[in-house]
Protein backbone atom coordinates (compact mmCIF):
# COMPACT_ATOMS: atom_id res chain seq x y z
CA UNK A 1 0.00 0.00 0.00
CA UNK A 2 2.86 2.27 0.83
CA UNK A 3 4.34 2.67 -2.78
CA UNK A 4 0.71 2.90 -4.31
CA UNK A 5 0.10 6.39 -1.40
CA UNK A 6 3.22 7.79 -2.31
CA UNK A 7 2.60 7.98 -6.17
CA UNK A 8 -1.50 8.70 -5.64
CA UNK A 9 -1.97 10.52 -2.62
CA UNK A 10 -1.77 14.16 -2.35
CA UNK A 11 -3.21 14.77 0.94
CA UNK A 12 -3.87 13.21 4.26
CA UNK A 13 -6.38 14.43 6.73
CA UNK A 14 -6.25 12.76 10.22
CA UNK A 15 -9.69 12.49 12.05
CA UNK A 16 -10.39 11.84 15.64
CA UNK A 17 -11.65 8.96 17.21
CA UNK A 18 -14.70 11.02 18.41
CA UNK A 19 -15.16 11.98 14.59
CA UNK A 20 -14.88 8.98 13.83
CA UNK A 21 -17.69 7.56 15.93
CA UNK A 22 -20.19 10.31 14.68
CA UNK A 23 -19.36 9.42 11.27
CA UNK A 24 -20.80 5.62 12.13
CA UNK A 25 -23.66 7.50 13.89
CA UNK A 26 -24.59 9.54 10.95
CA UNK A 27 -23.91 6.55 8.50
CA UNK A 28 -26.06 4.69 10.70
CA UNK A 29 -28.83 6.81 11.61
CA UNK A 30 -29.31 8.53 8.02
CA UNK A 31 -27.91 5.31 5.84
CA UNK A 32 -28.50 2.48 7.71
CA UNK A 33 -24.87 1.71 6.64
CA UNK A 34 -23.13 -0.28 9.65
CA UNK A 35 -19.95 1.04 9.30
CA UNK A 36 -16.24 -0.24 10.77
CA UNK A 37 -14.54 2.60 11.88
CA UNK A 38 -11.87 2.23 9.45
CA UNK A 39 -14.39 2.64 7.03
CA UNK A 40 -16.04 5.62 8.51
CA UNK A 41 -12.52 7.34 9.06
CA UNK A 42 -12.77 8.76 5.09
CA UNK A 43 -16.80 9.86 5.89
CA UNK A 44 -15.71 11.53 9.10
CA UNK A 45 -12.40 13.78 7.18
CA UNK A 46 -15.12 15.49 4.51
CA UNK A 47 -16.26 17.71 7.22
CA UNK A 48 -12.62 18.42 7.88
CA UNK A 49 -11.80 18.95 3.83
CA UNK A 50 -14.60 21.09 2.60
CA UNK A 51 -14.45 21.50 -1.33
CA UNK A 52 -13.90 24.95 -2.86
CA UNK A 53 -17.16 26.93 -4.14
CA UNK A 54 -15.73 26.92 -7.30
CA UNK A 55 -14.97 23.16 -7.38
CA UNK A 56 -17.67 21.52 -9.39
CA UNK A 57 -15.62 18.26 -8.98
CA UNK A 58 -17.48 15.26 -7.00
CA UNK A 59 -16.38 13.83 -3.83
CA UNK A 60 -16.91 10.26 -3.03
CA UNK A 61 -15.97 7.65 -0.02
CA UNK A 62 -15.52 4.11 0.58
CA UNK A 63 -17.44 2.76 3.31
CA UNK A 64 -17.03 -0.69 4.37
CA UNK A 65 -18.74 -2.74 7.39
CA UNK A 66 -16.66 -5.81 6.43
CA UNK A 67 -15.02 -5.95 10.39
CA UNK A 68 -17.75 -5.02 12.49
CA UNK A 69 -20.83 -6.30 14.62
CA UNK A 70 -24.38 -4.88 15.42
CA UNK A 71 -23.57 -1.33 16.23
CA UNK A 72 -24.49 -0.07 19.82
CA UNK A 73 -23.78 3.59 20.08
CA UNK A 74 -25.28 3.81 23.16
CA UNK A 75 -21.82 2.08 24.81
CA UNK A 76 -20.33 5.90 23.11
CA UNK A 77 -22.69 7.66 25.94
CA UNK A 78 -21.66 8.81 28.79
CA UNK A 79 -25.37 8.37 29.93
CA UNK A 80 -25.22 4.66 28.78
CA UNK A 81 -22.22 3.81 31.05
CA UNK A 82 -23.72 5.27 33.89
CA UNK A 83 -26.86 2.74 33.09
CA UNK A 84 -24.74 -0.50 33.21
Amino acid sequence: MFPIAQEYVSQVILVTDESIIEAQKVLWDKLRIAAEPGGAAAFASLDLSPVPARSRRARGVIVCGGNTEAVDFTRYSGAARSNE
